[in-house]
């Protein structure tokens, strides 16, 4: 089962794919670009600025190799900034480095407690069931920084309390995320999560709708609406609802899958 959510600090950005030609149009002008940085980067070696743009660029490319080699260098120039720390720990996540990311995040915030490194830090311990998540959680909470901030620590300890089974206690949080941020959808479909695996699939499915009208170009609340439809044997609304997640995001292979065995 797909269960993707992406954290972003100060909003939640979801990015979808329109089609293979735009996608292979993108790769190539997101090649040049960085190309371009690389060579300017080895005109201008003392430019942080510019070595940072060229990091975040190779990141976002998925060219993670690069990534940390240059993360590396300008860690080496400056290893009491916090900023560089936290990069390299959401490359080392990006590359499925989890242990490697641990590190660079405690790293980042011995030299300077954001909440962005402790939130993000949080996230990873709420999905290993690691209790940490609540302190660093509780920490964010405490800054007050508004309601933003709080939704994403009541989301991330929503999840720990998910992962541990503690239902009660989720839904609590994932419902105080909601009333801080009415649009983060990632929070009702942890809601619609529990409810799946609990075998509730009404429930479920209402949840999963009410994602759907929040960002009616979300794939995966299409998706979940489907399996939630599949569980209850009605094929016809299963099929619809995989379709529409395929026809949103190409790379949903599941849906696609899920497709061909419907449709045999």
């Amino acid at each position: 089962m797909i269960r993707n959510h992406f954290l972003i600090f100060a909003s939640i950005l979801f990015v979808f794919s329109c089609s293979n030609q735009n996608n292979t149009e993108n790769t190539t002008i997101t090649s040049k670009y960085i190309k371009t940085l690389q060579k300017e980067v080895l005109a201008n070696p003392e430019n942080v600025n510019l070595q940072y743009t060229l990091v975040n660029s190779l990141d976002s490319a998925g060219y993670y190799l690069e990534a940390m080699n240059q993360i590396n260098q300008l860690i080496s120039k400056d290893s009491l900034n916090a900023q560089f720390w936290l990069t390299k720990g959401q490359i080392q996540e990006h590359s499925k480095d989890t242990s490697g990311a641990i590190i660079s995040y405690h790293r980042s915030i011995r030299v300077y407690a954001s909440p962005d490194a402790m939130l993000t830090l949080a996230n990873i311990y709420a999905e290993t069931k690691n209790d940490t998540a609540l302190v660093l959680c509780n920490n964010v909470l405490q800054m007050k920084l508004g309601r933003q901030y709080d939704a994403h620590a009541n989301f991330i300890a929503g999840v720990y309390y998910a992962r541990k089974m503690h239902y009660s206690k989720a839904f609590a949080l994932f419902d105080e995320c909601i009333n801080n941020s009415y649009t983060y959808i990632v929070a009702y479909l942890e809601k619609g999560f529990i409810y799946y695996d609990l075998k509730n699939y009404n429930e479920a499915l209402k949840i999963f709708q009410l994602a759907a009208t929040i960002s009616n170009a979300y794939a995966d609340a299409y998706y979940w609406q489907a399996k939630c439809f599949e569980a209850m044997n009605n094929k016809t609304e299963a099929i619809n609802n995989y379709q529409k997640a395929f026809s949103l995001d190409k790379n949903l292979k599941e849906a696609e899958i899920a497709l061909k065995r419907l449709n045999q």
